[in-house]
C-alpha cells in the first residue's frame, strides 16, 4: 500500500536480462530502512526488494521486473540511466498524504500539452477510452506513482479523456514529472475508490 507521495528520485544503475528483468536501481534513502523482501513503488509499480546496501543517502536495492510489468509500463522505462519516482510502502502510523495507490498500473497515458503556466508546470494526459468513466474532476489519479488533482477532464468522440494536471514547482522539483514533455509516456492508476464505485454501479445496472 502506498500514497503517491513520492519520497526521491531512484536512478537504474545496472539491468540483466535473466528469466525476468533484475534491476539494481540507486537513491538516497537509508538502506537500513529497506527491508529485504519489502514492497517499493518504482514510478508507481509495486516491485519486491531482494538486496540492499550502500550507506545512509547513497543507498541501492535490487528488484525482479517480470514479463507482466514490463508489458504494462511505459515502453521507456526499464533502461540504464532511467529516472523513477521511489515510494517505500506505507507503514502504521505515517501519513496518509496523498491517496490510497496500490502500484499496480491500470494503463499507459500520453502528454497532449506541456507549458509553463505561471511558476507550475500545465499538463494534459490523454488516457484510453476504458480509463475514462474513472477520472473526474477535482478526483485523485497517480502519474508515475505521484498522485495527483485533476483539475479538468475533456472526454473525445472517440471515447479517450484528456485531463489536464498542474505540477507545482516542488512537485516538478522532487519527482520526474516536471521534465514531461508533449509525447511523453506515463503510467496511470486510478483512484481504487473510482474502481469500486463503477464495479457498484454496474452491478446495480444489472439488477
Amino acid at each position: 500500500m502506498f500514497t503517491g507521495i513520492v519520497t526521491a528520485i531512484g536512478t537504474i544503475t545496472n539491468f540483466d536480462q535473466r528469466g525476468d528483468l533484475r534491476l539494481r536501481i540507486a537513491a538516497p534513502l537509508d538502506p537500513a530502512r529497506i527491508s529485504i523482501g519489502a514492497s517499493i513503488a518504482c514510478s508507481g509499480v509495486c516491485l519486491t526488494v531482494i538486496d540492499r546496501g550502500g550507506s545512509a543517502g547513497d543507498a541501492w536495492f535490487d528488484v525482479d521486473v517480470s514479463a507482466e510489468s514490463v508489458g504494462r509500463t511505459r515502453p521507456d522505462m526499464w533502461t540504464l540511466g532511467e529516472r523513477l519516482n521511489i515510494e517505500p510502502s506505507l507503514r502504521v502510523g505515517d501519513e496518509l498524504g496523498g491517496h490510497i495507490v496500490t502500484g499496480h498500473i491500470d494503463a499507459i497515458g500520453e502528454v497532449v500539452l506541456a507549458e509553463e503556466s505561471g511558476d507550475s508546470w500545465r499538463v494534459a494526459i490523454r488516457a484510453r477510452a476504458e480509463m475514462a468513466p474513472f477520472i473526474a474532476e477535482k478526483g485523485s489519479i497517480t502519474v508515475d506513482g505521484a498522485s495527483l488533482t485533476v483539475n479538468d477532464v475533456r472526454d473525445r468522440p472517440d471515447g479517450t479523456c484528456d485531463f489536464m494536471l498542474n505540477i507545482i514547482p516542488h512537485t516538478g522539483e522532487v519527482t520526474t514529472l516536471g521534465g514531461l514533455i508533449v509525447g511523453s509516456h506515463v503510467n496511470l492508476e486510478i483512484d481504487v475508490l473510482a474502481r469500486y464505485l463503477k464495479r457498484m454501479q454496474g452491478l446495480a445496472a444489472a439488477s
